[in-house]
């Protein structure tokens, strides 16, 4: 279900990470290697990034697949950015409000993914959607329930929350409202990225002095790359990574 990638670290062309790498996310759109659930990616795609000394991010999103947008090559290879986001989607449900349910999701300095599902959606998450105020249930871009889960770690963003935080707490409660969900989250403010590994891959490229990428697969054979162990908050910067493990929910 889907597959996302942050990097942040020296100013590098979009197409760098996105479409030049011999396994990176357009690839992974059609032929991903390490997808566990779904095959194919193709129910749109996104990518946000940051210009210098604007804290507010562009973004560029699609319903339909990657592949198949030729305007997105040429954006890819002439934008340069210092900290990106971007995914491919494989919806959980058909149909699902298109190119508004495609990552990433933003407000304010921040971009967000989501890699996986919630199950028994919409059902189970229901008594956590009633915790929003209704202004931010109304608000919600698509009907998702990548949408939701992004308001509830909106909410705790807005509240005061640092980013790992708000990630760690969202999984825990979804996690304990719908006990089998896949909720691998992607989160950056353009200068740290912070990501959960819970029920799906994540996996990391640490360069010192260069940058950092995390991503749902590796998009190349470099053996660099490192797998997050599930259960897993990780916080990166393009300095330094720290990994976290994250507490189960009460039973």
């Amino acid at each position: 279900m889907c597959r996302h990638i942050a990097y942040t670290g020296e100013p590098l062309a979009l197409g760098e990470v996105i479409t030049e790498p011999p396994h990176g996310l357009l690839r992974q759109s059609w032929a991903p290697r390490g997808q566990r659930h779904g095959t194919v990616n193709a129910d749109g795609f996104g990518v946000g990034w940051y210009a210098d000394g604007d804290p507010v991010p562009a973004r560029y999103r699609r319903a339909g697949p990657v592949w198949a947008d030729l305007s997105f090559a040429d954006l890819v290879r002439v934008v340069r950015s210092r900290t990106l986001l971007a995914a491919v989607r494989d919806a959980t449900e058909a149909g699902a409000d298109g190119e508004a349910a495609a990552a990433p999701f933003a407000s304010g300095p921040w971009l967000f993914s989501h890699n996986g599902a919630a199950a028994g959606w919409p059902r189970s998450l229901a008594p956590l959607a009633l915790t929003l105020p209704p202004a931010e249930l109304l608000s919600l871009e698509a009907r998702c329930d990548a949408a939701l889960l992004w308001a509830l770690v909106l909410h705790r963003l807005c509240d005061g929350d640092e980013m790992g935080l708000a990630l760690a707490d969202t999984v825990r409660d979804c996690a304990g409202a719908a006990p089998g969900s896949r909720l691998n989250f992607l989160l950056t403010d353009g200068e740290t990225i912070a990501a959960t590994a819970w029920g799906d891959s994540l996996w990391y490229l640490a360069e010192p002095g260069a940058g950092t990428a995390v991503a749902s697969e590796p998009y190349d054979d470099d053996p660099r790359w490192r797998e997050v162990p599930d259960r897993t908050l990780l916080t990166a910067t393009r300095a330094d990574v720290l990994l976290t493990p994250l507490k189960e929910p009460p039973s």
